[in-house]
């Protein structure tokens, strides 16, 4: 998961977020406001992706503030996710 930032707005909408699935490598992208919430953004995940997949075992994302935030921290609790993250440093995470 990560977001594709600097974007001009279209519809109100100036980022998107990206999801792509490491087995089948099928990418979703949800466009979404810079001024979204962490739950408005778990809220598009769960309506664009689970309801598609279902939920992940693994989600690997960089280390953006929004992924470690409590309301993150706790829906990965809640869903049984474990979640890997990753740096430039160490891209062997992103396997």
């Amino acid at each position: 998961m990560d977001f594709i930032e600097g974007l001009p707005a279209s519809d109100g909408n100036d980022k998107i977020f990206v999801v792509v699935n490491r087995l089948t490598k099928y990418a979703h992208f949800v466009a979404i406001k810079n001024t979204n919430t962490t739950k408005q953004i778990v809220d598009m995940f769960c309506r664009n992706i689970y309801k598609l997949h279902g939920f992940p075992k693994v989600i690997v994302s960089d280390r953006n503030a929004r992924f470690k935030g409590n309301f993150w921290k706790e829906f990965y609790h809640q869903a049984g996710i474990s979640l890997n993250m990753s740096s430039t440093s160490h891209p062997q995470t992103n396997s």
